[in-house]
């Protein structure tokens, strides 16, 4: 299966946007999956439901940081190469939707109530949500 059938079966499952993301490509860098959903969960819905940076642009941010950044002695030159990647990527992403802000995408704003009921009312979560996680993975298997 793919990278992109992957992010959005997950996200699809009940996965958020963020774990759905660092889920399809964690394991080839070494995190376990179980692990992966964890350290992303408060990334979902624009960081913490909040409404913030989409959290399919945070799990690709994980997955960047997976790939490039080294722990080693080559970490400075490994933060700067991901943090080259992580603007990479950002650009991208703006060129598809414009803004990597949930409620900029989103039009409305998933931290209030009727931003939520919105959001709801509309199936902006398996329409556009889905198409947010499912971009994201394809960016990231073309950069990696």
């Amino acid at each position: 299966m793919n990278n992109e059938i992957t992010a959005v079966s997950s996200f699809n499952s009940g996965f958020n946007c963020a774990q759905a993301v660092l889920a399809a490509f964690c394991e080839r860098y070494g995190l376990d999956k179980s692990e992966a959903v964890k350290v992303a969960c408060g990334f979902g819905g624009g960081m913490g439901r909040m409404a913030n940076v989409c959290g399919a642009v945070s799990g690709a941010f994980m997955v960047l940081g997976l790939r490039y950044c080294s722990s080693g002695d080559d970490l400075k030159s490994s933060k700067e190469e991901t943090y080259s990647k992580v603007r990479e990527f950002t650009d991208r992403f703006k060129v598809l939707h414009g803004s990597i802000i949930c409620k900029e995408i989103l039009g409305c704003d998933i931290s209030s109530e009727n931003g939520m009921r919105k959001a709801k009312e509309e199936g902006l979560f398996e329409s556009k949500c889905s198409e947010l996680v499912r971009d994201s993975a394809k960016i990231l298997k073309k950069m990696i």
